[in-house]
């Protein structure tokens, strides 16, 4: 496996700025849902470091489950379009307050898709967090409620972002050189 320092092109997001902005975000919430009970979804498998992170700092009584989908082939980086859903929630949401936690939100076509679906089960509130959003890359117009960091449209990595399922675990968001990456074979 390749170390990931021959193929980072930039640190974008270090350790220190996403501990602060994920502090001020759970505090935000925390605010926000003061007197309620909070159940927090994450999106698997990106979401799941930065959920982990972010309940720490919300105080308020909250629950967690989790839904994987994916709108990705296999080693593919790009959208396909297709979201499947490989894992439902084990929670019944109704008439509960709902945070749904993504990792990041780029076209807006599987967190249109995931909202539509939530919607149908008659939460009493649904917003999003979401610690990445690259706007420039929008095709549907979403919601977010609660925004980690705008980012330009490049590839990232890291902070439980994968790259062909790898670098999950760095403490950092890194932009990769896809010209000195070498695929896992």
């Amino acid at each position: 496996m390749q170390d990931y320092k021959e193929f980072i092109a930039e640190t974008l997001i270090n350790e220190k700025t996403l501990k602060r902005r994920i502090k001020e975000l759970g505090k935000q919430i925390s605010r926000d849902y003061a007197n309620e009970d909070l159940l927090l979804i994450c999106i698997l498998r990106g979401g799941i470091v930065f959920m982990v992170d972010l309940m720490r700092h919300i105080t308020v009584p909250h629950a967690v489950d989790c839904m994987a989908l994916t709108s990705y082939g296999v080693g593919a980086r790009e959208s396909s379009g297709n979201i499947r859903m490989s894992l439902d929630l084990q929670t019944n949401i109704e008439n509960k307050n709902v945070l749904l936690v993504e990792d990041i939100v780029d076209s807006g076509h599987t967190l249109t898709h995931v909202l539509e679906m939530l919607r149908t089960r008659h939460p009493k509130s649904l917003k999003v967090c979401a610690l990445l959003d690259k706007e420039e890359r929008r095709e549907i117009p979403v919601p977010i409620d609660y925004r980690g960091f705008s980012i330009p449209n490049k590839f990232v990595f890291g902070y439980g972002l994968d790259l062909d399922e790898y670098y999950r675990n760095l403490p950092f968001i890194a932009v990769v050189d896809l010209k000195k990456y070498k695929h896992p074979a």
